[in-house]
């Protein structure tokens, strides 16, 4: 008998490893630009929860101060997929750079442009920011590209203001309570920590619903999503259906759970001190995230249609926008779960 129990183990080892499952033992470095915003939630949500593991794949994060600095990590060389914001690969393919998002988790950007405090006095409009100093998680980040759009869709020179580089959480809300920035473009839950303490604070534009996408854009606009280099994607199909199957089960867990049980199973440090704000913010975020994880066509339009406004670059080049973004594997976890 004991024999026989020998050779099950054997084929069953055996089966295991002739099913892909063996590539869990390989690490993929995913590069976060700002861990606490819950623009990323569902990334850091999933390590939490265990997704990745489960759907077969060990995945180290690496955090970074923007989405910028997560994408030279990537084109780089020392991590090897960005959790960030789908629009890089839009602005990217231009450069001649194939990169490709392949599960979506934000339908929107969430964006907010805030005012400081200290100038609310002085700013009332987007107009009146020319000249200022103007907050963004970092320079080349998502957060500029949207600054430089809603400056120049009011009419206001983007080379006129002074660029400040931030980052996403507490540094951001410390730079605005101390005046030392007249606004930021903001997300939650910094945007709700500021709210929290001052009762008149000015939001000049704000993304962080789907009334205010449409209003900003003329439609929805994909915000955070896993991409990556397109031949890096075609090398590991099995690590890449593996992160997908564990955001789009995530998804599934955000949209069947209250934002109380979803601040539970964060990370004491992305939480903060002030649980209930946090609570607070997770309530005015959870319409951000997607149900499905699939990218919608229209929504990768409107994108191009942006950069197309604010950047003479992308505007000549001609985009082929299939290439920058793929449901292939969001399909497949579909049919899997």
């Amino acid at each position: 008998m004991p024999a026989m129990f020998q050779r099950l183990a054997a084929v069953a080892i055996a089966l295991v490893l002739s099913s892909g499952l063996a590539f869990a033992q390989s690490t993929v470095k995913l590069a976060i630009g700002g861990a606490s915003c819950l623009c990323y939630l569902p990334t850091m949500l999933a390590d939490a929860l265990g997704e990745y593991k489960k759907a077969g794949v060990n995945v180290e994060v690496i955090q970074f101060k923007g989405g910028s600095e997560a994408l030279k990590a990537v084109m780089g060389g020392s991590a090897d997929v960005v959790s960030g914001y789908f629009d890089h690969t839009v602005n990217l393919a231009a450069k001649g750079q194939n990169l490709q998002s392949f599960v979506v988790y934000d339908r929107f950007p969430g964006f907010a442009l805030v005012v400081s405090p200290k100038h609310t006095a002085t700013i009332k409009s987007v107009k009146d920011l020319a000249n200022k100093k103007i907050g963004v998680s970092a320079p080349g980040s998502s957060t500029d590209f949207f600054l430089k759009y809603i400056l120049k869709k009011n009419g206001v020179d983007p080379n006129s203001v002074g660029i400040i580089g931030v980052g996403l959480g507490a540094t951001a809300v410390a730079s605005m309570e101390q005046g030392e920035i007249e606004a930021a473009i903001m997300l939650d839950p910094a945007v709700t920590i500021l709210q929290g303490k001052y009762k008149d604070l000015a939001i000049l534009s704000d993304t962080r619903s789907q009334k205010d996408t449409l209003a900003v854009f003329g439609g929805e606009y994909p915000g955070g999503a896993l991409y990556t280099k397109a031949d890096w994607i075609a090398a590991h199909p099995k690590e890449v259906q593996a992160m997908t199957n564990a955001i789009v089960a995530t998804l599934k867990w955000i949209h069947s759970h209250t934002p109380e049980q979803i601040a539970d199973k964060m990370p004491a440090e992305l939480v903060g001190k002030d649980k209930a704000l946090y609570i607070a913010a997770l309530k005015n975020t959870l319409p951000m995230y997607s149900e499905t994880g699939k990218m919608d066509p229209k929504g990768a339009e409107a994108v191009l249609a942006v950069f197309s406004q604010s950047s003479p670059e992308v505007a000549k080049a001609k985009i082929d926008l299939s290439k920058t973004y793929t449901n292939k594997y969001v399909e497949a976890a579909g049919k899997g779960m």
